[in-house]
Parts: structure tokens; sequence; C-alpha cells
């Protein structure tokens, strides 16, 4: 039957539901650390398990409804009198009833005999009596085992007819009970998944602009280093995210900055439109840090603006739930070519966004990891600077700076492009191909 065929596919499905997989998802909040995440299941893994319980409970729901209806359909034929069990009931009970019948006249015939045997007064009527109610005697013990079969057959045939209500009742309740598991894996592996999309902050894992100036001239090519340090206690294979951008600069326009990057031979260049995810850094262990080396040419008509940089380092999305180290602002001065600029404090980096813990969405993690910088012993980085006539400048690391005021000013706009884009970015890392 199409109920018996639902009920199979929701009970096989239910228990071939990765269960396990979604119980050992834990949940962290933002902010803790998420302890060691290489054995946890991926997102795609938790994305599949939600799939397949939602898949489970579908078919659970369809089999529920189906077993409603074959059970009220069974029942209403069960208690139809042309049903064989209810037609065997009837006639049992018509037995029954009538061998009650009889037993109750053979009990009166009885009461009878004695009454006229206690009459008699002549030895030939109480002779007579007494042969009448041995008679009777006699019937009442055929009528009584008589009805004693009748009513044996009659409890037989209610408890026939009573078994095949009980039967069709668990047959609905078994579907029952697949329905309520299949809606408590569905929960958990919803409830995991949601876990999974709460990424978790690692404020150990830090990406920084080492030797990258505060102001840098027109015309000019700069050379520093993304430092990638991993100060968690756990390994992590790590995905740099950058961005350069001038301020004030709109999406489409010719962008006055190219910024290349390498961590071997190679160099390759970042498209400026949106930032990148490079040279992912596979099982970056504990306490180490990697170089990749960066450099920045800026346009020779480009004129005195304001520009930033943001940087951060992202766990692969291997990772469950997915782990974030603090995001990085840098901002720095474009000054015209020629320009002789006297040193700057140093300019602090800034503090990440308050949701730079949501969930990636879509786009290319470790892009460009075909060279691919390995977690192994700490580099020693020699900074080499390049400049063009009359430009220098101290570098944008940490400390107090005095840059930040004018810089501070900057319009709305270009935050919301600088930091919306990095985001933007964040959500976009695919949740597909971990």
């Amino acid at each position: 039957m199409k109920f018996c065929r639902c009920l199979a596919v929701a009970a096989t499905v239910t228990v071939a539901a990765p269960i396990a997989l979604i119980t050992t998802a834990p949940a962290f909040a933002a902010g803790a650390s998420a302890g060691p995440t290489q054995n946890q299941p991926t997102y795609a893994e938790l994305t599949q398990a939600a799939t397949d319980a939602q898949k489970a409970y579908d078919a659970a729901v369809t089999a529920e409804a189906e077993g409603r209806k074959e059970l009220e359909a069974a029942l209403k034929a069960l208690d139809s009198d042309t049903h064989p069990l209810k037609a065997a009931v009837i006639a049992a009970d018509k037995a029954a009833k009538e061998a009650a019948a009889t037993k109750d006249a053979a009990e009166k015939a009885v009461t009878d005999a004695e009454a006229k045997l206690a009459a008699a007064q002549s030895d030939a009527e109480k002779a007579e009596a007494q042969q009448v109610l041995e008679a009777a005697e006699g019937d009442l013990a055929k009528a009584v085992a008589a009805e004693q079969v009748a009513d044996a057959a009659a409890e037989q045939a209610h408890t026939a007819l009573d078994d095949a209500r009980v039967a069709a009742v668990r047959k609905y309740h078994q579907v029952k009970q697949v329905l309520e598991a299949a809606r408590r894996a569905k929960e958990a592996a919803d409830k995991a998944l949601a876990t999974a999309k709460q990424c978790v902050r690692e404020d150990g894992l830090t990406s920084l602009a080492v030797g990258l100036p505060t102001e840098v001239a027109a015309g000019s090519t700069v050379d520093f280093t993304l430092r990638v340090t991993n100060g968690t206690q756990r390994t992590l294979t790590v995905d740099p995210l950058v961005f350069f951008h001038e301020a004030g600069a709109g999406r489409g326009v010719k962008d006055v900055l190219k910024v290349e990057w390498s961590n071997g031979p190679v160099w390759q260049t970042l498209d400026g439109e949106e930032p990148e995810h490079i040279a992912r850094i596979d099982a970056m262990k504990p306490g180490e840090h990697n170089d990749v080396k960066l450099r920045m040419t800026v346009d020779p008509d480009a004129e005195d603006a304001d520009a930033f940089a943001q940087l951060s380092g992202e766990a692969s999305d291997a990772y469950n739930p997915c782990v974030l180290g603090p995001m990085k602002r840098y901002d720095f001065k474009l000054t015209p070519a020629g320009d002789k600029t006297d040193p700057v404090d140093d300019a602090e980096p800034g503090e990440p966004g308050q949701n730079d813990d949501e969930r990636p969405g879509a786009a290319n993690p470790g892009k460009g990891s075909g060279l691919s910088a390995q977690g192994g012993a700490s580099q020693q980085v020699t900074t080499t600077t390049t400049t063009g006539a009359g430009a220098h400048g101290s570098l944008a690391a940490t400390g107090s700076s005095s840059a930040m005021t004018p810089i501070a000013l900057t319009s709305a706009a270009t935050v919301a492009l600088g930091t919306g884009l990095v985001l933007a970015a964040r959500r976009r890392r695919s949740t597909g191909d971990v």
C-alpha cells in the first residue's frame, strides 16, 4: 500500500540521517574559543544533513496522513456488520444469548421438578417426580456446558475484533513515532546548521600590515608584508582577506591603487573591485606566523586623497562554526607626485565592526591558493620601500596616530564602501565548497 511505502521511506531516511553528525556539532558563542575543529562536521555536511532531515520529515508527514486515513478506514470497516470479524462477533453473541436462555429454562425446569417432588404424597408420585428432577438436572448440566462454550466463542470473537482494532491503532502509532523521530532529527539538524552560521571570533588569529607607509606619493611603489599570526591554541587553515581602496572612489571608477601579492616567485594582482581571499595558509600551528609579500603602486596621476586597507584572517570554511579573526583597517594618505612629506606618527589599525562575526555567504575562499603559504616556522622578514621623488613616510603599524583625526572625517560613503565590501566578501564565501 502507498501508506506502507511512505512509512518505509520515512523510517529509512530518518534512521539513515546523520544524526550523530548533527549532535556532534557544538554550539559556540561569539567571542568564545571554538576548540579543536578538525574533526567537526563541515558546513556543507551540516547543510546536507539538514536537507536529508527535512526530506525525512516531509516523508514522515506524508506517511502520517496516509496512516491516519488507513486507520480511520480500518476502524470503520471493523465496525461494519458485514466485516467477517464483526459478523463473527454478532453470531457468537447471538449463540451465547441463546445458550443463556436455554440454561435459564433448564434451571427453571429443575426448580419446578424439585417443587413437584416436594409436593408428592404417594410413593408412586414421589418416584415419578424424582425421575423428572433427574432429567431436568441432566438438561441443566448440558445447558451450562453449552453456555460456557458459547461464552468462550463470543469472547474469542470479541478478542479477534479488538485485536484487529489494536493492530490498526498500533500501526498508526508506529507512523506517529517515525514522525516524532523525524521532527526531532529535523529540529536538531536545523539547530546545528543555525549554530554553524554563527561565526566564532578568534582574536588571536591576526592579519597585520608590516611596512605599510602612512603616506605614499603618486607614481611610487611600496613593498610591505601581510603578516598572518595564529595566536590560538589550535591548528588552522587560514584564508587571509585583503582590500585596498581610495577613499571616496565609487565602484567602477579606475582605481589609482594597483596592489599585488606573492608568497613565491609569481606576483598576482588584486582586482581592486572587492575584498579578496589570498594565499591560503594550510595547517598553521599555534604560535606560527606567515608572511605574504605585498606591493602597492600608486598611479602617477593620483591626486591628494585618503586611502585605506582592510585585512583579516579567516579560517577555512571547513571549520564549523566558521572562524573569523578580527578585521583591521589601515588608513593612509596619497600625496601628489613629487610632493615631499615629513614623517608622521604611525597609524593604529582599527577595530573590527560589530557584524564581522556573521556567517560568510559566497565567494572563493583561498583565491590564489596555488601559491599556498604553508604553516611552518616563523619567518624573519626584511621589508624594503621604493618610493617616487620625495615620497616617504613612517610605517602603518601600531601606536598612537595624529593622522586618525582628519581620516575620521572622511565621508560616510567611503566608510560604507570599505566596511560594507569587506562584510559582503565575508558573507559571499561559498558554504557549498567546504
